[in-house]
């Protein structure tokens, strides 16, 4: 796919995602009256994300018919040009339902292994977080940059967990960051996390396993804004998710390394 069209979508995505946020921000007002389900342990899904995942997938249909799409809480739609769209219309949707205002439209699109454009929409705070592959990430208009010159007794260090995973990965890893020196951070969407660290609001995220539309615009925000990403393939995300680990440059080694430690099988 030609790097104008990419463009064109990247531009599209931003609008959608503005609009999608609105279409949050007008249910989020009213969260107290929403219709919940539960999807599984600490798992939920309310009427808003449904609704708001509708909005998305038409708009993208709308102006791109032949691109393929993967949400969160309907099946994919298959397509034929190459670009696959990846979204979910509230991350954080446990916030969102206790009318805590830390929930994010994510949206990003991917051709083949490469996640060629991100964007991560917090409507609470009139801030779109975005990039496109080679050009730099924002946040609105600001150009950002991971943190410099700090490790990890100097900076905080965004953790993730949901019931995917086993419990004994978050066991091991918040202790070892605390040994090491260092403060964790959880605000219960991941997304926002990414964004953050390409924000230079924290040092690093880790998570044992993510869904792409989750993490795969958070971690080109990251890769962006300079910081470091362990090396996957978008489309294998998309298929499967997987491990999240994302730090600034100097902080990479201690953060993969207590990470890893954590993470490693046969410890359950």
């Amino acid at each position: 796919m030609q790097d104008s069209e990419i463009d064109r979508r990247y531009a599209e995505a931003r609008r959608i995602a503005a609009e999608a946020g609105a279409l949050a921000l007008d249910y989020f007002r009213r969260f107290d009256g929403l219709n919940v389900e539960v999807k599984g342990h600490q798992d939920f899904v309310s009427e808003a994300d449904k609704n708001v995942e509708s909005f998305v997938r038409k708009a993208i249909a709308a102006a791109f018919p032949e691109d393929g799409i993967v949400g969160e809480e309907e099946a994919p739609k298959p397509g034929a040009s190459g670009m696959v769209w990846v979204i979910d219309p509230i991350d954080g949707t446990t916030n969102f339902i206790h009318g805590i205002p830390g929930w994010t439209v994510v949206l990003a699109g991917a051709v083949g292994r490469n996640t060629e454009f991100g964007v991560i929409h917090d409507p609470n705070h009139g801030e779109m977080y975005h990039a496109r592959r080679g050009r730099g990430a924002f946040c609105n208009d600001r150009r950002l940059a991971v943190l410099s010159g700090r490790d990890l007794r100097r900076g905080s260090l965004g953790v993730g967990f949901s019931g995917r995973t086993s419990a004994g990965g978050i066991k091991r890893l918040v202790p070892a960051i605390i040994d090491a020196g260092g403060i964790f951070y959880r605000n219960a969407s991941g997304a926002l996390s990414l964004a953050y660290v390409a924000a230079g609001k924290l040092l690093g995220y880790v998570e044992e396993h993510m869904n792409a539309w989750d993490c795969i615009a958070g971690q080109l925000l990251v890769a962006e804004a300079g910081g470091v990403v362990e090396d996957q393939d978008a489309g294998d995300m998309i298929a499967r998710g997987g491990r999240v680990i994302v730090a600034t440059p100097e902080a990479w080694d201690e953060v993969l390394a207590i990470a890893e430690a954590a993470y490693a099988p046969g410890q359950d």
